[in-house]
């Protein structure tokens, strides 16, 4: 069953397999995901990496920009040994595939490899994908890139093993939030199935996953979570929550970046508002902003409109400032789209 009946075209899947299958085993393969990778980039890059080497190429590497650090919850996720620092990447691949990134912008450097290789494949589930890449394996309606990433393993002829469906099962449950979000539809529950008949313990990967965490994470989202404000009133009436996390915080408690990434769950429970917004600082001056709704607001239009990108329901952008203001400007532009 397909995920979706608007996504790549026939022609798009063909070229795809067919760059693919052009290669002699020993081509150099160079696999990208976005900076910061969750779940869904790191699980559809894995899991397809792992798929190659089952294909016979030997020469396969996986990178993504910025800082070289795997976040704990997928420290076990089998594949890592392709893993590189961007700085060892293949300087001129015979193939660049590209996972779970709506624009170039997200891959930093890494962006000249696209841009340098014969053939690029993005393979992609963003709504705001700006189109770059020589093949576009590209469906908004797709629950997470893996969904995509596992079509193409099976066009190439690659069995499902346990391990490259452990990979696909992560990047799907992190991206359809445990299988609760709008996303979730009879396809995804099928692939699910799928991948969890290969012979994985769902239950093992979850507490790993979503419910292990340091006491000190769980003392950083405690202040988050205490400073949260409510504002009924903002998005035409439809109400908004927000907080926010400083470099500060993440320093007294010893946690990396990437430990704030689900507090934006808790916040969005909140049943007076639509929308919540968790400001993350990444600089002086200058934070990672993430943007959920509920169904009432689109806040992609929001996030593109400052040069970020997402989802109708999920997205982000880089704001600029204090965080109030961040937030203001959020509230600004959301009332003006509603109203």
């Amino acid at each position: 069953m397909t995920e979706s009946s608007s996504g790549p075209a026939a022609e798009q899947w063909d070229a795809a397999v067919a760059a693919v299958r052009a290669l002699g085993g020993d081509a150099e393969i160079q696999l990208i995901c976005h900076v910061s990778p969750d779940g869904d980039a790191l699980g559809s890059m894995l899991g397809f990496g792992l798929g190659l080497r089952r294909l016979g190429y030997s020469r396969v590497r996986a990178t993504f920009p910025g800082d070289f650090r795997v976040p704990d919850p997928y420290a076990e996720m089998p594949g890592l040994e392709l893993l590189v620092p961007e700085a060892d990447s293949f300087p001129e691949p015979a193939l660049v595939l590209v996972f779970d990134v709506a624009s170039e912008s997200r891959l930093g450097g890494l962006a000249a490899l696209v841009e340098a290789a014969p053939v690029s494949v993005v393979v992609d589930h963003h709504a705001s994908n700006t189109g770059f890449g020589t093949i576009r394996l590209v469906d908004p309606h797709a629950a997470a890139t893996s969904v995509l990433a596992e079509q193409l393993i099976t066009r190439l002829g690659v069995p499902l093993d346990a391990e490259i469906a452990e990979c696909f099962y992560v990047a799907l449950a992190t991206d359809t939030g445990s299988f609760k979000f709008d996303m979730t539809t009879v396809a995804v529950h099928e692939l699910a199935a799928r991948l969890i008949a290969t012979g994985l313990r769902p239950g093992d990967i979850s507490r790993r996953i979503f419910d292990t965490k340091p006491f000190g994470a769980m003392k950083l989202a405690g202040e988050v979570l205490g400073r949260a404000v409510l504002d009924p009133a903002a998005a035409g009436g439809l109400g908004l929550v927000w907080t926010y996390a400083t470099l500060a915080d993440l320093a007294r408690h010893a946690q990396p970046p990437y430990v704030l990434d689900t507090l934006i769950d808790p916040v969005r429970s909140v049943a007076e508002a639509d929308v919540t917004v968790l400001v993350k600082e990444i600089a002086d001056g200058q934070w990672a902003v993430s943007l959920r709704s509920k169904g009432a607001v689109d806040v992609s239009r929001l996030a593109i409109s400052q040069g970020g990108g997402g989802h109708r329901l999920a997205a982000g952008f880089t704001g600029h400032g204090a965080a109030g203001d961040v937030v203001d400007t959020v509230r600004r532009l959301l009332d003006d789209y509603l109203t």
